[in-house]
């Protein structure tokens, strides 16, 4: 008995019963769906997590202060945050990292006025090399330099959502917005960026970070530094010495964290990888569940065809052609349930995707709006052929019973 015949006989025998079929493929056709929507849904955000990572660069150093509460309580040593001269004291003797650039946030949602219109933007006192290392597109202007941070100047680049929630068709350049009481000429527009793990990115507003300092806070104090190293191939090392000069500098007083985002990209992808594991074994259950119901309808069949059996053992079938024959019959009715599994579950991933683009929210730094989705062919390939090998291994022992019917009681089989 060849190949093509066992299989043409296997879909005869699942057109001939065919709501029993469906129902004994309806756990393959869940487990290997809900597998298919999962897959899309993480590997999709994974691209778009790395993608973003991507755009700002992997070489990037970030050092902040935050002190934990168990370490504030144990020691007398209190530090308002870091300061400007520490800023350039890192820059003068780590070696390793080039550009830097420290910011200051002085709150998301902050009021931003410019004659009758008032709006809420995210202002951030930068440097001039926020720029490049944080990759802000100008759509027309220019950014933060240097002569704004000697001179304190009362300058700001917006947002491409603040410009057009508070000068609609008029151009923003010149124009003067006030914040927190500072009166501010707009140089620049960034160009429509979206949203990201960080916010809004539409709805920044950078001030020169000797102006947020002196006119605002009043104190030399930096939230965030963000640093580059001169060899990407060489992060750990800059890291390493980055580290080592904030230890000696503050006499290893706890609370200075140095991180890349390289490693936070790698957290993040970690964390993603466990959430995948946990909703694949979800639905691996219900693969199980599926691969019983195929073994249960592959012994009733056994029974249901002892004659035919027989028959075919009476007129030379061997036991291997009789093996063979369920085995394929038990991983066509999976496959096929595989086959339908991966179609219902591509046409829900990418109508998730679809419908999740009205959503305003969920817009991407590239102007990608929705849940990202990806669905790996290769990973369609072996959802497929994991459903069928399942057929294979629940249908085994079926099988096994149906070859090694004696021929003469299955003739006598009513």
């Amino acid at each position: 008995m060849n190949l093509f015949y066992s299989i043409q006989t296997a879909l005869g025998n699942l057109r001939a019963n065919k709501l029993r079929s469906l129902l004994t493929m309806l756990g393959v056709i869940i487990g290997v769906g809900a597998v298919i929507v999962m897959v899309a849904i993480v590997q999709g955000a994974s691209a778009r997590v790395t993608d973003e990572f991507k755009q700002l660069g992997s070489s990037l150093i970030i050092i902040y202060y935050q002190q934990d509460m168990k370490d504030a309580k144990a020691t007398t040593r209190r530090l308002d945050g870091m300061k400007l001269s520490d800023v350039k004291a890192m820059e003068e003797q780590c070696d390793r990292i080039k550009d830097v650039s420290a910011e200051m946030p002085i709150g998301n949602d902050t009021k931003v006025r410019c004659a009758e219109i008032e709006t809420t933007a995210n202002p951030n006192g930068v440097q001039p090399a926020y720029e490049r290392l944080r990759k802000v597109v100008l759509a027309r202007g220019r950014f933060i330099n240097d002569a704004d941070m000697n001179t304190w100047a009362h300058v700001c680049v917006v947002g491409d959502k603040v410009a057009k929630e508070l000068f609609k068709q008029s151009d923003p350049l010149g124009q003067v917005v006030t914040v927190n009481g500072l009166s501010l000429t707009v140089v620049g527009v960034v160009a429509k960026k979206g949203r990201s793990m960080e916010g809004d990115a539409d709805k920044a507003l950078y001030i020169p970070l000797a102006t947020v300092q002196k006119r605002i806070l009043g104190k030399e104090l930096v939230g965030v530094i963000w640093a580059e190293a001169k060899d990407p191939t060489q992060l750990e090392p800059a890291m390493d010495q980055v580290w080592q000069f904030w230890m000696r500098r503050y006499d290893n007083l706890p609370g200075f964290h140095v991180d890349s985002q390289e490693n936070i990209l790698n957290s993040i992808n970690k964390i993603l990888a466990v959430f995948g594991i946990i909703l694949g074994s979800i639905a691996g259950l219900a693969l199980l569940v599926g691969g019983i119901g195929i073994m249960n309808i592959m012994l009733v069949s056994v029974t249901e065809r002892t004659r035919e059996v027989g028959i075919r053992k009476a007129i030379g079938a061997k036991r291997r052609d009789i093996l063979t024959q369920f085995l394929i019959e038990s991983a066509v009715l999976s496959g096929s349930g595989g086959l339908i599994g991966i179609a219902l579950g591509a046409a829900v991933a990418y109508t998730i995707g679809y419908i999740t683009q009205f959503v305003p929210s969920l817009v991407s730094p590239g102007g990608q709006k929705g849940i990202a989705i990806y669905l790996p062919v290769g990973f369609s390939i072996g959802a497929f052929l994991f459903s069928a090998s399942i057929g294979i291994f629940f249908g085994i022992y079926p099988a096994i019973r149906a070859a090694r019917l004696d021929p003469i009681q299955a003739l006598r089989h009513e």
